[in-house]
C-alpha cells in the first residue's frame, strides 16, 4: 500500500517535470524563431536542444530550473552557426548568437561613395 502511494507520487512528479520541460522547450523555440526573424537570419531545422539544466535562484530568491537550449541558424545559407536560449523557469533570460557573416547587399564601390 505504501509503495503504491510512493510509486503514484513519483509518477506524478515525473509527469509534472515532463510537462514543465515541454512548456519551456516550446517557449525557447518560439523565442529563438522570433530572435532569428529580428536579426534577419534563418533558423535551421526549427529545433532547440536542451544542453544544460541546473537549479538556480531567481531575483526574488525562489529556486527554479535554469535551462540552456541550443539552436542553429544561418546568415548566408552556406554556414551553420549556434545560438543559445537561456531560460529561468519558463521565462527567457537571454539569447546569445555566435558571431556570423553578413552578406553585403549594396555595391560599396559605387561612384557616390568616391565623390
Amino acid at each position: 500500500m505504501l509503495t503504491d502511494i510512493i510509486l503514484i507520487g513519483a509518477m506524478c512528479l515525473a509527469y509534472g517535470y515532463w510537462f514543465n520541460a515541454q512548456k519551456a522547450k516550446e517557449i525557447a523555440l518560439a523565442a529563438a524563431r522570433d530572435h532569428c526573424l529580428t536579426m534577419e537570419v534563418q533558423m535551421l531545422d526549427d529545433y532547440v536542444a536542451l544542453i544544460g539544466i541546473r537549479l538556480n535562484r531567481d531575483n526574488i530568491g525562489k529556486i527554479q530550473l535554469r535551462r540552456s537550449f541550443l539552436f542553429e541558424f544561418s546568415s548566408t545559407g552556406n554556414e551553420r552557426y549556434n545560438g543559445t536560449v537561456l531560460m529561468q523557469g519558463c521565462r527567457v533570460e537571454s539569447i546569445v548568437m555566435d558571431p556570423y557573416r553578413i552578406e553585403q547587399t549594396g555595391n560599396y564601390h559605387d561612384e557616390h561613395y568616391f565623390h
